[in-house]
């Protein structure tokens, strides 16, 4: 007997949002690396978009980004728009992309989030809050990028470990047989 659990999607949108929110308040204003700092706003945005994908990841992406604007001094609006572009980018098939496996999602989110830092700090030069690009470049956008990757990482490894266990897939490929591999599809 099959029971469909409809909340439990809820339920682990409400657990991350609460873990990134309570992180990103907390904890991000104390690590310091050069100018950067760790943006669990957009960790939450990146895991929802890559999880979830579709309309819920969008709003949830917006939603993380006015948090982040309403916890910094950035210009309200900026980190907002950024997230949703890059929610509506990463989760745009709609599927569970952490199935696709660790390397994968790391590379999305990886590419994704330094195209986010890269533009928020460009604009913050275009307002007057850094002196130059290398500035920018080197002691904000690099090491916020470094500390928010190192973020991702744990609630990456977490995802990337459920989807299998919702899949059937008991650790990927074995080698039992003489020599070649084999996928274990008895939980399909």
């Amino acid at each position: 007997m099959q029971v469909k659990d409809s909340n439990k999607k809820r339920r682990d949108v409400f657990v991350l949002a609460g873990v990134c929110i309570l992180l990103q308040l907390v904890l991000a204003p104390y690590v310091v690396v050069g100018n950067g700092h760790p943006n669990f706003a957009l960790v939450c945005a990146g895991v929802l978009a890559l999880s979830i994908g579709g309309r819920e990841a969008v709003i949830g992406g917006f939603a993380a980004g006015l948090l982040f604007d309403l916890t910094s001094s950035s210009p309200i609006g900026l980190m907002s728009m950024l997230f949703t572009v890059f929610s509506y980018v990463l989760g745009i098939e709609e599927r569970n992309r952490f199935a696709d496996g660790f390397v994968s999602s790391l590379s999305s989110f990886g590419v994704g989030s330094l195209c986010v830092l890269l533009a928020y700090h460009l604009t913050m030069l275009l307002l007057g809050d850094a002196s130059s690009f290398s500035d920018v470049f080197m002691m904000s956008a690099v090491p916020s990028f470094a500390l928010t990757f190192l973020g991702f990482l744990p609630f990456a490894y977490r995802q990337v470990h459920k989807a299998g266990k919702r899949h059937g897939i008991s650790g990927g490929a074995s080698s039992s047989h003489r020599g070649g591999q084999h996928y274990d599809v008895s939980n399909l």
